[in-house]
């Protein structure tokens, strides 16, 4: 007997000695066999931290062995285990990532790069729908807790997803109503006078009902670790689901989000930070604003369905649709450089008020058919997507006192100085595409081409004028995967991106776009035995019209500057060898290049806060024997952040770091207690530097949070 799979969920077994013309009668068909089982869905719930199955790459729920491109996903049970409390947090053991850039403290969003390549505003994701942002304000900063697991696919991924940067993306996968009931409720405190609160409610309504429910939560007021800079936030996601049978499903999704905060993000010279100025350093709590005018508060919402029907067990189809809003108000006095002698310690201040608003509906219709050619099994999937953005911007500059970065006396609000921008952007985006997964034995390949079609619209209400752009591009992927019986499946692929910016330059004009386009080679394994995934990976990517942020004066605009070229290799690996033991480990090497700069005099340079090694290694225990230890566990964690330019001139480098993270943890039935402690030895260092004369941003220090848990 053999089997062959008929569908990502159905196995049919048959002799193939025996064929419907045989003289034994023919073959016999028995009624389907259900075998009901809680396997891992590719945007389900993980047990432990090793995942075996993701949605972000294909769209189709396919196993990660036979996925050709690198792709790292951070489990719900990760995320616990070392209470990660932002996005970026949760990227600190994955390879190819640094998702806090400008350092934990920052309270807005941290900062992301991927595979060497700066990529905010660009490569967030919720449930497979992009949530873009703009220079001031990201969706980025959603709640890690109202997620089920959070992935990243590692290069170029226009072919399913328009629009998007060279580097990769992150896809935020939401809780989800299950039919099993949750019952979770925490309560937490700790450094910066921490007080936060979480909930996770859900299951089904009513006994033998269609319908499911789940509801998360969050509120915490806080400090941070900069003085009169809090972080407080309120978010609450609902969610809904109509299965009226194995057929059909509806889950309706939503959230909002209330964040209240300050500056955390201090612009602060090298003389002070990176270097001693004058055998002194500026404190890592050092507020240069004003106390009474800096503010950063954000609100977000957001509301969508993801629709599935099977017409069959071949043919599916799925609708993906979700309106989203952003706003931002923020005042902000910030560094801007020494006036006169440094050894003085006198900062010159710069300082702005802005507003934005951002709006965006993203749609996404799939039809997915199975279906075999001979020995030959495919996959096919044809989608159709739309996604329209309106934001508007309004800013204005204000004049400020200096400030002595040694002893400082807050001098009042700022007086207003003038406008600086008032703007409306708009951007349509449509695009369909094609991808065939193939299957020959052992052999997967994946095929796939897109086309986008993208128009943007600037109505600039200071000057007037108004700047249009149309843009049109072809994407393209294709990779192949061999999968050997001892779980060793060496891959190769090419992946190319597009994308139409929303910014504007110092002029008011629209950008060319950027493209991308990325070689990779590696070999993902997945041993039999015990649950563990490695994947080692070698690339080559270009990025071309690259966008970049400058300072001039004390003003920011976006530029763009050429080419960057970014090479190098991951490891990263995973286990859950027991259900006690957990580990995980990442090493990333990377030589990233300006390859070309017609702005400028920095060719041949290193961009600013990429750096050429990063390591990571995670590890924690549970005692499971019965005694009175039973529940006591231990977990710890090191972090390594090789040195970075400080400036695209490459005149000064940042030093690289080494950082220590610990947990303790005791769980006896219902109950668990949890001690974490990020940065444990606080160590004082700086995260980046962009500019040496205030471009510069400390790394968090240590933060201790101790928290309970009851579930039932």
């Amino acid at each position: 007997m053999t089997y062959r799979f008929t569908s990502p969920t159905s196995v049919t077994i048959f002799n193939p000695t025996v064929t419907a013309t045989s003289s034994s009668g023919g073959a016999t068909t028995l009624q389907p066999i259900i075998v009901q089982a809680d396997a891992e869905a590719g945007w389900g719930p993980v047990e432990g931290f090793v995942a075996t199955r993701s949605l972000t790459a294909t769209k189709t729920d396919t196993p990660l062995l036979e996925t050709p491109q690198a792709i790292s996903v951070v489990s719900a049970d990760q995320i616990e285990a070392q209470n990660a409390t932002s996005v970026g947090a949760t990227l600190r053991y994955t390879s190819g990532v640094n998702g806090e850039t400008t350092g934990a403290a920052d309270t807005r969003y941290g900062g992301l790069a991927i595979r060497g390549f700066d990529m905010n505003s660009e490569a967030f994701f919720r449930d497979g729908l992009k949530l873009p942002g703009t220079a001031y304000s990201d969706f980025q900063t959603l709640d890690p807790y109202g997620a089920e697991r959070i992935e990243v696919l590692k290069g170029p991924s226009s072919i399913l997803y328009g629009q998007n940067g060279p580097g990769g993306l992150v896809n935020y996968v939401s809780k989800r109503p299950t039919t099993e009931t949750i019952r979770e409720v925490s309560i937490q405190g700790g450094s910066f006078g921490r007080v936060e609160t979480h909930f996770d409610l859900g299951g089904a309504i009513g006994e033998g009902s269609d319908w499911s429910y789940r509801l998360t939560g969050v509120g915490r007021s806080s400090g941070s670790q900069v003085d009169f800079v809090d972080d407080d936030r309120f978010f609450i996601a609902p969610a809904l689901t109509y299965s009226p049978d194995k057929d059909t499903s509806l889950t309706i999704l939503g959230n909002y989000q209330r964040d209240r905060a300050g500056w955390g993000l201090q612009f602060m010279p090298a003389l002070g930070t990176v270097f001693s100025n004058d055998g002194r350093k500026i404190p890592v709590d050092r507020f240069l604003g004003e106390r009474d005018f800096d503010h950063y508060n954000t609100s977000q919402a957001s509301i969508g369905y993801l629709f599935e029907h099977s017409f069959s067990e071949d043919l599916t189809v799925r609708q993906n649709v979700r309106y989203s809003h952003l706003s931002n108000d923020q005042e902000i006095v910030y560094g801007g450089g020494y006036l006169g002698d440094p050894a003085d310690g006198t900062l010159a201040r710069y300082s702005d008020k802005g507003q934005s608003k951002l709006n965006t509906f993203a749609i996404d219709n799939q039809l997915q058919y199975e279906f075999d050619t001979g020995p030959v099994e495919h996959t096919l999937l044809a989608g159709l997507d739309y996604r329209w953005t309106r934001f508007a911007d309004k800013s204005d500059y204000y004049d400020a006192d200096p400030i002595n970065v040694f002893d400082p006396v807050y001098s009042g609000a700022p007086t207003f100085g003038g406008n600086t921008r008032d703007a409306v952007t708009s951007q349509h985006q449509v695009g369909i595409y094609l991808q065939d997964q193939i299957k020959i034995d052992r052999w997967s390949f994946a095929f796939g081409g897109r086309y986008d079609w993208a128009s943007t619209e600037v109505d600039d209400h200071l000057s007037g004028g108004n700047a249009d752009k149309s843009a049109s591009d072809f994407s393209s992927r294709a990779g192949v995967v061999y999968t050997f019986d001892n779980g060793i499946a060496p891959y190769l692929s090419y992946t190319e991106s597009f994308s139409q910016p929303l910014d504007v330059d110092a002029d008011g004009a629209l950008f060319e776009p950027e493209t991308g386009r990325q070689w990779e080679a590696g070999v993902k394994y997945q041993p039999t035995g015990f649950d563990s995934f490695f994947t080692a990976s070698v690339f080559h990517l270009v990025r071309d019209n690259v966008i970049r942020y400058d300072a001039v004066g004390g003003s920011f605009a976006a530029v763009q500057t050429g080419q960057i070229t970014s090479q190098g290799f991951e490891l990263e690996g995973v286990a859950s060898l027991t259900d006690r033991f957990n580990l995980r480990l990442a090493y990333t090497y990377l030589d990233v290049e300006i390859t070309k700069d017609p702005n400028g005099g920095n060719q041949g340079r290193w961009p600013t806060t990429i750096p050429r090694h990063t390591a990571s290694l995670w590890g924690d225990y549970r005692i499971n024997d019965g005694s009175v230890l039973d529940g006591l566990g231990f977990g710890l964690g090191a972090r390594y952040v090789g040195s970075t330019f400080g400036d695209d001139a490459n005149s000064f480098k940042v030093p690289a770091a080494v950082v220590f993270d610990a947990a303790v943890s005791f769980k006896r039935d219902n109950y668990e207690l949890l001690l974490n402690a990020s940065n444990l030895f606080d160590k004082e260092y700086v995260a980046s530097c962009f500019n040496d004369s205030f471009g510069c941003f400390y790394a968090e220090g240590r933060r201790v949070m101790a928290k309970a848990t009851i579930r039932w």
